[in-house]
């Protein structure tokens, strides 16, 4: 091989997405909402404040390309369902306030953005194993619907939202 170099970053992806064509962490009976966490303007946000309407939990990262791809569908997606009650939260797993301050910033984020640094208990109450984007979707009664790994067709969204209702 003349640039073996070259070849670790194509085993990287192929690992991942062979990861992210597994099955999903166990679907949990009820979501726990129980946590309170910083929004990246440092103010304390209640996940609990959230409870009785549908919910999308999207855990994200900045370095994350396919995170970054599926932005503008999400905020389209969040104006969309607004008025029906649908809530998306964004949870950074890994960011610092200012880079998600700057990355809402750029996609024009409208719903709330979360500081998941340092906060495993969240992430790994919601099966949180390290591919992103992770999205948890919550029904008005607290149960866990589905999730999905990997960015997804706005097709795919729009199923996995309106089974919400």
């Amino acid at each position: 091989m003349r640039n073996p170099r070259l070849l670790i970053p194509v085993v990287a992806l192929v690992a991942l997405a062979a990861a992210a064509c597994g099955a999903p962490p166990p679907v949990l009976a009820n979501a726990r909402l129980d946590f309170t966490m910083k929004d990246m303007h440092g103010n304390d946000v209640k996940l609990a404040d959230f409870a009785g309407k549908p919910i999308v939990v999207n855990f994200w990262a900045t370095w994350c390309a396919p995170c970054k791809a599926e932005m503008p569908m999400l905020v389209e997606l969040a104006a969309k369902y607004a008025p029906q009650g649908l809530t998306i939260v964004g949870i950074s797993t890994d960011d610092e306030a200012k880079e998600i301050r700057a990355f809402a910033e750029q996609f024009k984020v409208p719903y709330p953005m979360l500081v998941g640094l340092d906060r495993k208990d969240v992430l790994n109450s919601y099966g949180y194993t390290s591919l992103l984007p992770l999205s948890v979707f919550i029904r008005a009664d607290g149960k866990i619907a589905d999730r999905l790994i990997g960015a997804r067709s706005e097709e795919v969204w729009e199923n996995k939202i309106r089974a919400l209702f």
